[in-house]
């Protein structure tokens, strides 16, 4: 018909849409990820560009002569390295990292660099992933990153079950930059689900940094472990905007015009509705906090703001279209802006003069508005109807058990007397409750009987 009338129809629709994407993007800044975002406090955003400067530290070889020290220096004490471990020592199945014990902060921490470009080996881990190709407690994850936060929990599971052990009191940190990021993200899902490995450590005492985060979790684990891992996007970060499967970032470099053109079919066609709903698609890490520090139709830099929140919809969705996306995703720019972000937010609480009565008070509220955040993040996630997203017990009964794929069936899947291999275990006067809740007589003879038993 188009022919006829002379019209190409089909390639004016192309344009159309072509077009409303370009134009919608072009209008995108990163600064729209996070404008409802509320702001971060100095008190939990203080071991950011400290962590950095620890990430940066595994790029030397010799920390008592560095060589690309930071300004102010990277804070490490070389007395207090516990070990190194390079790609020699790593044979490739994960990137080097460092183990440091930091008695001043009180912390474990362990440190892991980012994508080396020369380094096969890291192309393979962060290439080892298909669409749904591995499940873990009831969603999926990058499978090259879980393999590589394997190998490094069962080469340092003895020592670091020394250290949890001797120094009861201290954090257990798991913090990485890129690469790096995904393999502590997931080193943090495991140990967690693996407590026992470390002497049955508390998962308080568990945190995560993943500083320029990859991609590498799916929606209902990334909002559910939001108590445990953190993520830092510095501004127009192309990563952690970067859809799955990873190898989507090389097909970029090679093939940007081809990717662009994809990105505006599925952008335009697809609603965002269907995507939350794809148990499949990964998704940057736990809590995320973003720094923001340039603004739309300015230029130069301003004083950097952070913004936090445990966001479902909207989570760093579309790539922003900036010439800053890849330098955004250097550590060195990251730590730096963290660095000024952090001086300004001490800065401000010099000038307030908060006494240390009111600090340790403002650090409790803090600890119980991200508690509430994150519940309200799982009933929004609940709400959307992600899949294998539910909310936990209020009876705080249930046990639930690994299947054979290391994964779980989520509790809001679980009932009393099901056949599933995960089954929910509820206390007696509960599991009468909901037998005879619409029976009163019936419910108190029972429990009278029991009584006497």
């Amino acid at each position: 018909m188009s022919i006829i009338c002379g019209v190409p129809l089909l390639e004016c629709v192309y344009c159309l849409a072509c077009a409303r994407w370009a134009w919608k993007r072009c209008l995108h800044t990163a600064g729209h990820d996070s404008e409802t975002w509320g702001l971060a406090t100095a008190e939990e955003f203080e071991p950011v560009p400290r962590l950095c400067r620890y990430i940066l530290a595994v790029y030397e070889e010799d920390l008592r002569h560095p060589l690309f020290e930071p300004p102010g220096g990277y804070g490490i004490n070389p007395d207090w390295l516990i070990l190194r471990k390079t790609y020699e020592n790593t044979q490739g199945r994960a990137p080097p990292y460092i183990l440091y014990l930091d008695h001043d902060h009180a912390d474990i921490v362990l440190a892991i660099r980012g994508l080396n470009l020369a380094k096969e080996s890291d192309y393979q881990v962060l290439l080892d992933n298909k669409l749904g190709k591995k499940k873990f407690d009831g969603g999926y994850v990058h499978n090259g990153l879980l393999k590589a936060a394997g190998w490094v929990l069962e080469a340092e599971c003895d020592i670091l079950k020394e250290l949890v052990e001797k120094h009861p009191n201290y954090t257990l940190t798991f913090a990485g930059h890129s690469l790096g990021s995904g393999v502590a993200a997931m080193l943090a899902l495991v140990v967690v689900q693996h407590h026992d490995k470390l002497g049955n450590i508390d998962r308080r005492r568990i945190r995560c940094y993943a500083i320029a985060p990859a991609r590498c979790m799916s929606l209902n684990l990334a909002v559910r472990y939001a108590d445990v891992i953190n993520s830092v996007v510095l501004q127009d970060d192309f990563l952690p905007r970067t859809a799955t499967p990873l190898e989507d970032i090389f097909k970029s470099v090679f093939c940007l015009p081809c990717l662009l053109c994809m990105r505006c079919m599925r952008d335009t066609c697809i609603p965002e509705e269907k995507m939350l709903r794809d148990p499949r698609r990964l998704y940057a890490p736990g809590r995320l906090y973003h720094i923001v520090e340039r603004k739309p139709f300015r230029l130069g830099r301003f004083p950097p703001v952070v913004r936090t929140a445990v966001p479902v919809d909207g989570r760093f969705e579309h790539i922003v279209l900036s010439c800053n996306a890849t330098s955004d995703h250097a550590i060195i720019w990251i730590e730096r802006e963290a660095r000024r972000a952090m001086d300004l937010m001490l800065e401000k609480d010099r000038i307030m003069e908060i006494p240390a009565k009111q600090r340790m008070e403002r650090q409790e509220t803090l600890a119980r508005e991200h508690s509430e955040e994150h519940k309200a993040a799982l009933q929004r996630a609940v709400t959307l109807s992600v899949p294998h997203a539910y909310l936990p017990s209020r009876y705080g009964t249930f046990d639930e058990h690994e299947d054979g794929d290391n994964s779980q069936k989520p509790t809001g899947e679980s009932s009393v007397g099901s056949s599933g291999k995960s089954k929910t275990k509820v206390s007696w006067n509960e599991l009468i409750e909901r037998l005879f809740e619409k029976d009163e007589s019936g419910l108190m003879l029972l429990k009278e009987s029991h009584r006497d038993d």
